[in-house]
Order: C-alpha cells, then sequence, then structure tokens
C-alpha cells in the first residue's frame, strides 16, 4: 500500500497497488439516477455525455477531469448513480439540456479514500471491485459509501479494451484509533 500527497487524484496514477490518500472536495455537474436498471447503465452515460458538454459550454464551465460514476447505495439490479465529470466550478442551478435531462451540481466527496486502477476492459470491473475492496479491508481500513468509478480512458470503438483504465475509488470510513 502507498501513500500520495493531496494532489487531484484523478489526475494521477496508474494506482497500480492500492493507494490511500486525503482528497478534496471536487466540484461536479451530474446526471443522477435512482433506481435505474444495470442493464441499462451504458444508455444513461450515453445521454449524459451528449448533452453534458454543450450544457457545461453554455455556463462557461470546464472540465478538469475525467467522467466518472458515483455510486450512493450499493448496486443490486438496480443502481443509485451519479453520471458526470469534475468541473473548475459549481453549476450555479440544476438545469435541464435540450433533450430532458437534468444535470446538477454536485461533488466528489473530500475525505480519506482508497484508489486503485483496473487496467483492461469494462467487462473485467466487477472482480476488480472485489479484489480491490478485499484489498482495502487487509489493509486495516474500512470501505464507506459512496464509492466510484474514474474512466481515465475514454471509450470508442477504435479503443483495445486491454489498455482501457479504470480508476475504482471508495471513501474510508473513519477510524476510531485515528
Amino acid at each position: 500500500m502507498s501513500t500520495q500527497p493531496d494532489a487531484p487524484y484523478f489526475l494521477g496514477g496508474p494506482y497500480r497497488e492500492l493507494t490511500v490518500l486525503d482528497a478534496p472536495e471536487v466540484p461536479t455537474v451530474v446526471n443522477v439516477a435512482k433506481d435505474y436498471p444495470m442493464d441499462r447503465m451504458a444508455e444513461i452515460f450515453d445521454s449524459t455525455f451528449t448533452a453534458l458538454f454543450p450544457a457545461l459550454g453554455e455556463q462557461g464551465i470546464q472540465p478538469v477531469g475525467p467522467a466518472f460514476a458515483l455510486h450512493t447505495r450499493m448496486p443490486t439490479d438496480t443502481v443509485d448513480f451519479e453520471v458526470g465529470i469534475p468541473v473548475d466550478r459549481p453549476l450555479p442551478r440544476a438545469t435541464s439540456s435540450g433533450d430532458g435531462l437534468t444535470l446538477s451540481p454536485s461533488r466528489l466527496p473530500a475525505g480519506r479514500i482508497a484508489i486503485i486502477s483496473h487496467l483492461g476492459s469494462y467487462d473485467g470491473l466487477g472482480e476488480a471491485w472485489g479484489r480491490f475492496m478485499q484489498a482495502v479491508e487487509d489493509s486495516g481500513n474500512q470501505p464507506a459509501l459512496p464509492f466510484w468509478e474514474i474512466y481515465v480512458s475514454e471509450p470508442s470503438p477504435e479503443a483495445d479494451p486491454s489498455t482501457m483504465r479504470t480508476d475504482l475509488v471508495t471513501l474510508l470510513a473513519v477510524r476510531d484509533d485515528a
């Protein structure tokens, strides 16, 4: 396990081993999905990013890092999550896009986090999360909600799935002995 300074963790890495660090709060613009079917997640990513970048441009807000999905509860056959991007300043208020989505101001939380990079296709993310959570517990830490994925490699039809990078991040529970 390694530790790194408070630099923007979403611009660092790859994190080849479990890394624990103190993360600053980061403003984001997101599309919030509640009780969303897991088997339709790709649809919400596509619709969100189609609407997101034009809306940011209209507001004069700049992206400062890669896309992410922040989960606010453990998934079942549905998920509660935010799909979005970190930005240079908060969105003043929720705004509706031309295609019916609501984009909202939010944040990546500040606090002690654990992070590791998954190199490979999205198909391997489930197993990668299992290994990551076990490594977090083996390090003497306790994962807490929320947890998130940072999509460092932008997916495209030309992308080689074996070179894709997704950073897995979890907030850590505050320890009583800290």
